[in-house]
């Protein structure tokens, strides 16, 4: 699936979004790993002037007992404070919504944000926790044995894949 396009649009969508609201100056952060593919080309496309923030979430989710620890931790990098900042969270696909919940628990482990805009490329069915993103790439169907998955990062790529 060609996301360039898409991309463009949520560039859009996002622009409309935070001068509605009238927030100047956000700081962008990406989820580790699809997520900071995404938001480096919106970050990109508007200009904004805090570096990149990201999150690697591992330590975060409710479920790595379960489905072991990631294998490649990345350390977060938080440019700048989140204490009453206007965050951008990027992700690259939402689902059940548990990652978005490890992330915002993360960010205010790091502090209190003024507010959290969700930002996916893609959304599918299936959420557990009741997580909404403001600016979505596709909204996507999927049976229950499909998943998506983000090829990059040079060249992003949407891929449905069967489940095993």
């Amino acid at each position: 699936m060609e996301i360039k396009h898409t991309l463009d649009e949520m560039t859009s969508q996002l622009t409309v979004n935070l001068q509605e609201r009238g927030i100047n100056d956000p700081l962008m952060i990406g989820i580790h790993t699809g997520g900071v593919w995404i938001a480096r080309h919106l970050h990109e496309s508007l200009q904004l002037s805090e570096p990149l923030g990201t999150l690697d979430i591992s330590f975060y989710r409710d479920d790595f007992t379960r489905i072991g620890m990631n294998p490649e931790v990345k350390p977060s990098k938080l440019p700048t404070t989140v204490e009453n900042r206007h965050i951008i969270l990027v992700d690259d696909v939402l689902h059940t919504g548990r990652t978005i919940r490890a992330a915002l628990n993360e960010i205010f482990d790091y502090g209190r944000p003024a507010s959290v805009t969700l930002v996916v490329l893609a959304e599918r069915d299936g959420r557990e926790l009741p997580i909404a993103a403001d600016v979505v790439g596709k909204h996507i169907k999927l049976s229950a044995t499909q998943h998506i998955k983000l090829e990059g990062p040079d060249k992003l790529n949407l891929v449905v894949q069967e489940t095993e």
